[in-house]
């Protein structure tokens, strides 16, 4: 009974990435590039500590666009109408899956343009 538990707040959890992945644009942007980064760590040989780097990277970056998306998803479930404080409850909750993303930009181009050969001079 407890194993049958467990395993199913694993599917809960998958059926709520598959369906943020198929209704938002955002997720699918963020998880296109995390399969890109992946990718390009390969090619490069990045590091254990780079590939560790990286990793946590896309796992926050990715959990930040489903909190976003569970917030505006909440919020839009307790006021249908305009109102200027859900307005700001969403953009705020954007914002902050806003700053990840520049972050996560900077941390990549920290990782790979080093290992780009006509970037440093090879």
């Amino acid at each position: 009974m407890i194993m049958r538990k467990f395993i199913r707040s694993f599917q809960f959890a998958a059926h709520g990435f598959i369906l943020a992945f198929k209704r938002e644009r955002n997720m699918k942007i963020h998880t296109f590039f995390a399969v890109a980064v992946i990718l390009f760590g390969f090619y490069f040989h990045i590091s254990a500590i780079e590939w560790t780097i990286l990793l946590l990277t896309i796992g926050g970056m990715i959990s930040a666009e489903l909190m976003n998306t569970a917030i505006e998803r909440t919020v839009d479930l307790v006021e249908e109408k305009y109102h200027p404080v859900a307005k700001q409850a969403k953009d705020i909750a954007a914002s902050a899956c806003l700053v990840y993303a520049v972050v996560s930009i900077l941390i990549g181009c920290i990782v790979f343009l080093p290992k780009i050969p006509f970037l440093n001079g090879n």
